[in-house]
């Protein structure tokens, strides 16, 4: 013999408001774990039912005293439909009416955009400009470094190393004249020193001469 199916939780549901509108009383939750297995609900599951009938609202609960009570008539059961149908309704006639805007609104897009040769002539003309802007876009990136504020920055930025260079210098003549007071028997010694990193008899400060923004240019 094959296993007999368990109630689902919409028969489930079903079963346990037949109780409520077959006897039209007010039950305790221990009351309905005991009909409940009547109808084929076992009780472990009976608070679990009823509390999904609670929460969509087809069963009251109310505290009495201490007690709660539970109950439901066939009444309330019509009246919790028509109103879950008229909310429907408005909700359906609500989405007509929004459909029919959108529907106008893209009629409404549409005029001024037919197929035309016009029209077609207007596109061909559109992207025809598109393109050349992309080209001047892209030339004009290639003579970037030619700005005038771009060459400004250059030398602006080439007076600072040049200045910062001959700030080193003069400060390494100061330390080679420091050395050569104080450790004047070290002579040589200092000259190798000097050689090793560098600076040679020609060491001396920085001249630039300023460059013509027409060569920068050229």
């Amino acid at each position: 013999m094959s296993k007999k199916r368990g109630l689902s939780l919409d028969e489930k549901r079903e079963k346990m408001l037949q109780i409520f509108y077959e006897s039209q009383d007010f039950f305790l939750l221990k009351e309905l774990e005991k009909l409940g297995p009547k109808k084929g609900v076992i009780s472990q599951s009976v608070k679990d039912v009823v509390q999904s009938l609670v929460d969509d609202d087809l069963v009251s609960k109310d505290k009495i005293g201490t007690s709660v009570y539970f109950w439901s008539l066939p009444s309330c059961a019509g009246n919790q439909l028509r109103n879950v149908y008229r909310k429907l309704e408005s909700d359906l006639h609500s989405s007509k009416k929004r459909f029919q805007e959108l529907v106008e609104q893209c009629d409404s897009l549409k005029k001024g955009r037919e197929e035309s040769d016009e029209r077609e002539n207007a596109l061909a003309e559109l992207k025809a400009i598109e393109q050349k802007y992309m080209e001047l876009k892209a030339e004009i990136k290639q003579y970037a470094d030619n700005d005038p504020a771009a060459v400004e920055a250059m030398k602006q930025a080439i007076e600072v190393a040049h200045s910062a260079a001959n700030r080193w210098t003069d400060n390494i003549f100061t330390l080679r004249q420091w050395c050569s007071n104080n450790f004047p028997q070290a002579k040589e010694q200092l000259e190798n020193l000097y050689k090793e990193a560098g600076i040679t008899d020609d060491f001396d400060y920085l001249e630039i001469s300023p460059v013509p923004l027409s060569s920068v240019a050229d």
